[in-house]
């Protein structure tokens, strides 16, 4: 493989290895699976799986990934150079490397000598020979090899003349790909520009091998992103990093962040157009696959990343996005979404009306009484930013054809500790089509018990609701200065497999904030749930 096109950018993944380090997070090797071949979809050239031999898992993975191989990405093992002491040829480590099957092999090796006499407890010399005899007894066994230069920019500025020994001894050796590594990520951009154009400029001046240079950055100053665009500039052709950031301590240069810059403002090729609007799926499919809470907040993919909340942003950008968005959402899978708040004007409401599909028109005096609503409720409390599908059940009230699924009779909690255990047992009331329903349920709290007594009592009228999850809750006290009196919100998430939406209850009692986030979440449920049954008919 060949970086000679100037234009093309070879993007490695290696959030199945570096990123799964992050605390806290843990892959089983089906989840390894599905995002291996989740990345393949997305058009990443290199996947790395993980070191076999350091663990069952990732031989395991490997093997399974013989059987289930990837269509388009190379699957790549990682490990480090051979132990000092033997040869390459000798190492059992290196082993399960060839086992594993991969054309492609990347190997770590010092770069710094503190690394080498302290971490190896090793001498410079035999450094240099690990990683000669690795990449040469690699290359002998048919593997194409990347090299990793560990704590690149640490070592080169403590000792420049080394480190480039360790890279010169890697070109010689066969590496096809030489890739400078921010390991600690304490590197900043000005430092990374000047000794990335250095050394290139110089190891191409130094042999005639043709060599492909790539940057492996870490987030601990924050600067990963950037530190790796800048080396992109400085010529180098790959880029390592991991799906949302993931990595061990502050994480990985973010590839949802690097792909767009690099492809939509750079000019570079990375990855095809028609996979590059699959983006933000991507990225929330592996959190939910990690499960690991989306962060809404991140660039590009992130749910707010194009959300607008100020009447007078939204204006503007219903005249032309242009005024407050860098790029149009639709390029890389995401899109606009208009937030209502208690600063929310009469924008907000026409186009959250447009968005949910209601016919209101600025002269409506439906309007005025909507966003009156909204700033009333949201000065006792509510919060319909973070709550969209309350807000939309309350404009479909406003406008008089809200769909009455059932009606709450009354419910009751009863809370029992016996023997340091808490039963909980929530009883409720329903009506539907006329009937009259009496369920009970228990939980292992008040919500989980209201929610189980709910759908106890509506799943045979709506069999749907057996789909429906309870997926996050969240509670705040809005006047901690009231005590037990104080009023509390809760905002309740709720999915059907498929889509996630969250509802808002505010009561000075939890149990009734609760219980009205959770009704409410039900009935959005089964309006989505007919208009995916209205799509399919049409269709």
């Amino acid at each position: 493989m060949n970086a000679d096109s100037i234009n093309r950018i070879w993007i490695y993944d290696t959030t199945l290895r570096d990123g799964s380090q992050r605390e806290g997070m843990s892959l089983s090797i089906e989840d390894k699976l599905r995002i291996a071949h989740r990345l393949d979809r997305l058009g990443v050239p290199f996947i790395e799986g993980g070191w076999p031999g350091a663990n069952p898992k990732d031989v395991q993975f490997f093997w399974r990934l013989q059987e289930e191989p990837l269509q388009n990405a190379e699957a790549v093992a990682f490990c480090s150079t051979r132990r000092p002491g033997k040869t390459a040829a000798e190492d059992p480590m290196l082993q399960p490397i060839l086992s594993a099957g991969t054309r492609w092999v990347t190997i770590f090796g010092k770069s710094w000598d503190l690394q080498v006499i302290e971490g190896l407890q090793t001498t410079l010399e035999e450094n240099l020979e690990m990683i000669r005899d690795t990449i040469e007894f690699l290359r002998s066994q048919g593997r194409q090899v990347i090299y990793d230069a560990e704590h690149w920019f640490d070592g080169y500025k403590h000792n420049p003349s080394y480190a480039l020994k360790t890279l010169e001894t890697a070109i010689a050796a066969g590496a096809e790909w030489i890739v400078f590594c921010d390991t600690n990520g304490g590197t900043l951009p000005h430092e990374i520009s000047q000794i990335t154009g250095t050394v290139i400029k110089t190891l191409r001046q130094n042999t005639d091998i043709p060599i492909n240079f790539g940057i492996h950055t870490h987030n601990d100053a924050e600067t990963a992103v950037a530190n790796a665009l800048t080396a992109v500039l400085e010529g180098v052709r790959m880029v390592q990093g991991t799906i949302n950031g993931y990595g061990e301590r502050c994480g990985n240069a973010n590839l949802c962040s690097l792909i767009p810059n690099l492809q939509l403002k750079l000019g570079y090729d990375c990855i095809d157009p028609s996979h590059l609007v699959k983006l933000t799926e991507t990225s929330r499919y592996i959190s939910e696959v990690a499960n690991l809470a989306p962060d809404d907040h991140a660039p590009f993919v992130g749910l707010s990343a194009f959300a607008h909340k100020g009447g007078i942003h939204v204006s503007a950008v219903q005249r032309n996005p242009l005024t407050y968005e860098h790029l149009q959402p639709e390029l890389i899978g995401n899109k606009r979404r208009i937030v209502v708040s208690d600063q929310a004007g009469m924008s907000n409401i026409l186009a959250k009306a447009e968005n949910f599909g209601i016919d209101l028109n600025k002269k409506d005096p439906k309007c005025r009484q909507i966003l009156d609503k909204l700033k009333e409720l949201e000065n006792q409390g509510y919060q319909f930013e973070a709550a969209e599908a309350s807000f939309e059940l309350l404009m479909h009230e406003a406008v008089g054809d809200r769909q009455k699924f059932f009606e709450i009779k009354g419910f009751h909690v009863h809370c029992e500790q016996l023997e340091g255990m808490t039963n909980v047992l929530a009883t409720v009331k329903v009506g539907v089509n006329g009937n009259n329903i009496l369920e009970a349920a228990e939980g292992n709290g008040p919500v989980s018990a209201l929610d189980a007594a709910l759908r106890k009592a509506l799943v045979n009228f709506y069999p749907a609701l057996a789909d429906f999850q309870l997926t996050d809750y969240k509670v705040r006290i809005l006047d901690g200065k009231a005590g037990t009196s104080a009023k509390t919100r809760v905002l309740v998430e709720s999915s059907n497999g498929q889509q996630r939406w969250t509802t808002v209850g505010v009561s000075t009692n939890i149990i009734e904030a609760s219980y009205q986030a959770v009704v409410e979440g039900l009935e959005y449920g089964l309006i989505l749930q007919n208009l995916v049954k209205e799509a399919v008919t049409m269709s």
